[in-house]
């Protein structure tokens, strides 16, 4: 049986410290809880999450502009309730036309 090879591990495997080493940080990259892929997933919802929160953040400054509009300016005020409340001055009809 000379022609079988002997197979032999690499010196640095037979390092028991190296080995325990290896199994540690494989078993941390795969197999563990915080492993890579769900880093990676958690990222990316980070990501999202962040640029969400810009998102309303930036909706958030343009209503407190709008209010503070309202507020200040009483023309403002009334044409923002006529249009979206369908208030009427009491000599006054409203018609609403509805596109189909």
């Amino acid at each position: 049986m000379k022609f079988i090879k002997e197979f032999t591990f690499p010196s640095w495997l037979k390092n028991r410290y190296a080995l325990t080493v290896l199994i540690f940080c494989v078993w941390l990259a795969f197999f563990d809880k915080n492993d890579i892929i769900s880093q990676f997933k958690l990222r990316g919802d980070l990501r999202k999450l962040e640029a969400e929160k810009e998102y309303y953040l930036s909706e958030i400054k343009k209503d407190e502009e709008k209010l503070e509009e309202l507020i200040s300016n009483k023309n403002t005020l009334e044409k923002f309730a006529r249009e979206r409340y369908l208030m009427k001055r009491d000599n006054e009809e409203i018609f609403v036309i509805v596109k189909e």
